[in-house]
């Protein structure tokens, strides 16, 4: 009888709703990492093992002679500075909320993920196999992921999951927009293929969504907003700007990866700009996705309380 007591009474203390929350939350962490994983997967054996894959990519970095010009040499300069600009950024922030904010754990968390996706990029390098002759002229090293966008997407991750939910709607857009500025700069100038950074996008979010759920499960007492519009920085239009941007450059992407038949030429530079659209697509929809799902899991302030 008293057990069943203390039974009952603990069912009481702890509403359905925050159970059914915590297995939805982990549920959904689950499938977008799977879902990483899987993607991941996908754009190598597409790019990679196809010819049609091949030749899309290797003909977007061939093309990217033809604007490189004044854009090749601000993408040197900015590539150049970018180790640096991502490390800065990523730390000055990290340590500015730890130290004000005492998030310790938090922090220890996301600088594990992201010097994992750094290592998992190296490790990616070393271990997949070149690239197969597949009739295309192209360089059989693989160079998939890009290092230079892991580092920026990954430091970029590193802010949003240590931001607070209201601060992470705008440190969403800001570093998605950021991790493909690095990413676009690398093709300019020739340094990689669309693959590459779309790869790298997708590493990090594998190494990300499983850091921020145990950030969220560990870190309970801070991750509670408003919900969207209660702060500039938690704007709907942080979410729904990349959003329309997603859309405007999936449409793009169609029109100049359709336009002409893979391999009989045609094309000075729809290849180039329809590998560009596909790195925006794949950039700002896993902003937009990643901003979805850590407002979810954020819980919502109870009235009166601050």
């Amino acid at each position: 009888m008293v057990m069943s007591s203390h039974l009952t009474d603990s069912r009481r203390r702890r509403p359905a709703g925050q159970v059914r929350g915590a297995v939805a939350l982990a549920a959904l962490c689950v499938l977008a990492t799977l879902a990483c994983v899987a993607v991941l997967i996908a754009t190598y054996y597409f790019f990679v093992r196809t010819t049609t894959g091949q030749y899309i990519d290797e003909s977007a970095l061939v093309e990217a002679v033809a604007i490189h010009g004044p854009a090749g040499k601000a993408a040197t300069r900015f590539l150049d500075w970018l180790p640096t600009i991502s490390l800065v950024v990523g730390a000055v922030v990290v340590l500015f909320v730890t130290v004000i904010r005492k998030r310790w754990r938090a922090a220890g968390i996301a600088v594990s993920a992201c010097i994992g996706a750094n290592i998992a990029t190296q490790v990616l390098k070393e271990l997949l196999p070149e690239r197969p002759f597949r009739g295309v002229e192209t360089l059989e090293l693989n160079s998939l992921p890009s290092g230079h966008t892991t580092l920026a997407a990954s430091a970029a991750a590193a802010v949003f999951l240590m931001a607070s939910p209201r601060w992470r709607p705008f440190a969403g857009f800001a570093g998605g927009s950021f991790a493909i500025v690095s990413g676009i700069s690398t093709v300019v100038n020739q340094w990689h293929r669309p693959a590459d950074v779309i790869a790298a996008f997708l590493l990090v979010g594998a190494f990300a969504i499983p850091a921020g759920w145990l950030i969220i499960r560990t870190g309970n007492t801070w991750n509670v907003w408003d919900g969207f519009g209660g702060h500039w920085a938690s704007s709907r239009w942080w979410i729904r700007l990349p959003g329309l941007l997603c859309l405007a450059f999936a449409a793009a992407a169609a029109f100049l990866l359709t336009r002409y038949v893979p391999g009989q030429g045609g094309s000075t530079t729809s290849y180039f700009w329809g590998g560009i659209s596909l790195i925006v697509v794949a950039g700002y929809l896993a902003t937009v996705a990643t901003t979805a799902l850590f407002a979810f899991a954020a819980r919502r302030r109870v009235a009166g309380r601050r």
